[in-house]
């Protein structure tokens, strides 16, 4: 099952999903500054390409608060969005619910990406 979904989930806004992540992790690495920022975004963009079978674990401590603020003003806004509009446009349809809550998934994956960790 795990790779039938990916594969639909790839092709029903996984790639989309994906490529944001892709495009914000490069975005970041331009500075030497953000390139720990941009390696946490391909490790997220990885995830959002094929994501069934894992699973996110929140933890971290006060370093992870402090990247998780300036990561919510830089970018985290937009990608939870852009997640939280495309969930809801696969909510729609009782087939696409699954991947509609994969979104919401990587919608709160957004807003604090740091500290979490793929199991």
């Amino acid at each position: 099952m795990g790779c039938l979904g990916n594969l639909l989930w790839f092709i029903f806004g996984g790639c989309l999903s994906g490529l944001s992540w892709l495009l914000t992790g490069c975005l970041w690495c331009i500075t030497i500054v953000g390139i720990p920022v941009g390696m946490q975004c391909f490790k997220f963009a990885g995830l959002s390409f094929f994501p069934f079978g894992k699973e996110v674990v929140y933890g971290g401590g006060a370093v992870s608060l402090l990247l998780n603020i300036v990561w919510l003003i830089v970018s985290g806004i937009p990608l939870a969005l852009e997640s939280a509009l495309i969930g809801i446009l696969l909510c729609i349809t009782i087939v696409g619910i699954p991947f509609g809550l994969q979104q919401f998934k990587f919608a709160k994956l957004a807003l604090m990406p740091f500290g979490a960790a793929i199991v």
